[in-house]
């Protein structure tokens, strides 16, 4: 919900914005790809998420494809509803390349997680290795946890309450640990919780496991310029509400 600051309105409008052409290209592949599999229902044997079939059959095609496959139309609407809420502001402040990076990598990463979770001995983890697991929702919960550290603080509406987002996503990511500990739940709630996993490690510490050498040459240049400033005197000035009243 967002007030209208124009001097002729004082409504509100809901939701973040408008779709940014990346967010219509990832809604209309996964629109298309629903109404390929309502025409051709068998495109789901191959295309959704099955582990067993991603270890021994190596249909490796399948850790993406899965992402844009949905069981029904209220699937398809929630995901992409979400997608557009909480996707089009983090790509506003990220930029669609990387937007695009995250969404693929917590996407393609909880697809990983849960055929990793497929081999554990225990009965809830093995009901996973012939599940047909569809939907964007890794990704969508790697999109909901990064919405939630960069505005934790930002109202959610869960269930009918305003929520922080902060807490709004410790609680989905509760409901999705314990879901996936059931006999009954474990199939999708596993790449849920997966998608909270890869996120939150890319965030926290993805630069530095993945650009090691460019992480190395930040630090020196940081270093080098720390040193520079430290021979210069620096002064106190600028107006009292400056973000930053240094002058060197």
């Amino acid at each position: 919900m967002r007030r209208s600051y124009s001097p002729y309105a004082s409504s509100f409008s809901f939701g973040p914005g408008p779709i940014s052409t990346t967010l219509k290209a990832l809604i209309g592949a996964n629109v298309a790809a629903f109404v390929a599999t309502a025409i051709l229902p068998g495109l789901k044997d191959y295309l959704g998420l099955v582990p067993t079939l991603v270890l021994h059959q190596f249909w490796v095609w399948q850790l993406v494809t899965y992402m844009f496959l949905h069981g029904g139309i209220f699937h398809i609407l929630f995901n992409m509803l979400a997608l557009w809420m909480f996707g089009a502001e983090l790509e506003r402040v990220w930029g669609s390349r990387y937007f695009l990076k995250f969404y693929f990598v917590t996407g393609v990463g909880a697809a990983v997680l849960t055929v990793l979770f497929s081999l554990l001995p225990f009965g809830f983890a093995q009901q996973v290795q012939w599940s047909n697991t569809m939907g964007a929702s890794g990704a969508i919960y790697g999109l909901l946890l990064a919405f939630a550290m960069y505005f934790p603080d930002r109202p959610i509406l869960l269930v009918i309450f305003p929520v922080p987002a902060k807490i709004a996503v410790t609680i989905l990511g509760a409901i999705a640990l314990f879901s996936s500990l059931s006999e009954s739940g474990g199939v999708a709630n596993a790449t849920h919780l997966g998608g909270l996993i890869v996120a939150y490690f890319f965030l926290k510490g993805g630069r530095m496991q993945l650009h090691p050498v460019a992480e190395v040459k930040y630090r020196y240049l940081k270093w080098k310029i720390n040193r520079v400033r430290r021979k210069f005197d620096v002064y106190s000035g600028g107006r009292a509400n400056d973000y930053d009243r240094r002058v060197h």
